[in-house]
C-alpha cells in the first residue's frame, strides 16, 4: 500500500510578500527585476515567492539573487 506524502509549501503573491517585507507591491517588482529579490516561481500569468524561500534568503541577510544562489545551490 503506498501512500502520498503530500509537502504544502505558501507562495506569497507579490502584495504579500510587500506587506511581510513593509514594502510596497511596486517596489516588490522592482527589487525582483534587479535581481535583488530570490528568483520568483511563475505559474501561468502569476509571479509567486515560496515562504520558505523567503526566510532563508532573509536569515542568510537578504543578498542579492545571484550570492543567494550561490550559498544555497538553488539554480544549479
Amino acid at each position: 500500500m503506498a501512500t502520498n506524502t503530500q509537502v504544502t509549501e505558501r507562495l506569497l503573491s507579490a502584495k504579500a510578500l510587500g506587506e511581510m517585507l513593509s514594502l510596497s507591491k511596486r517596489q516588490i517588482f522592482r527589487l525582483s527585476a534587479s535581481g535583488k529579490l530570490p528568483a520568483p516561481i511563475r505559474i501561468g500569468g502569476s509571479v509567486r515567492w515560496a515562504e520558505n524561500t523567503i526566510a532563508e534568503w532573509l536569515r542568510a541577510g537578504a543578498p542579492d539573487r545571484r550570492t543567494f544562489e550561490a550559498m544555497s545551490g538553488v539554480g544549479r
